[in-house]
């Protein structure tokens, strides 16, 4: 049997653009990405800790070590710059194997840049 895990979470990050003429998505540094070990094209949620709304999406890599959070596409609609967010990946996993399973979070400073 398998079950879905809690994989990792960039937790508390700055939302720093929306752009609604774009395909779709959320741009993340690919420091965080690395950080948190996520993966381009990776399906995610996006909790917005202001207005409460939930998304899925998938990742596209940002600029390295520039802090880019920027909700992409419709998605765009669901959030204001400045807005703080949680972006959870998951993974499907035997049970067994979940047991020993530790998942990964990170708390990225107010800039998107990663602490200590």
């Amino acid at each position: 049997m398998m079950i879905t895990r809690f994989k990792s979470k960039i937790h508390r990050a700055t939302v720093t653009e929306a752009n609604l003429n774009y395909i779709g998505s959320i741009t993340i540094d690919e420091d965080l990405m690395d950080a948190a070990n996520m993966q381009d094209g990776e399906k995610v949620q996006i909790v917005n800790n202001n207005n409460g709304e939930r998304i899925e999406t998938y990742i596209i890599t940002g600029e390295r070590g520039s802090g880019v959070i920027c909700l992409n596409g419709a998605a765009a609609r669901r959030v204001a710059v400045g807005d703080i967010v949680i972006i959870i990946s998951y993974v499907m996993m035997d049970i067994e194997e979940s047991k020993n399973f530790k998942p990964i979070s990170i708390m990225p400073d107010a800039n998107n840049h990663l602490i200590g």
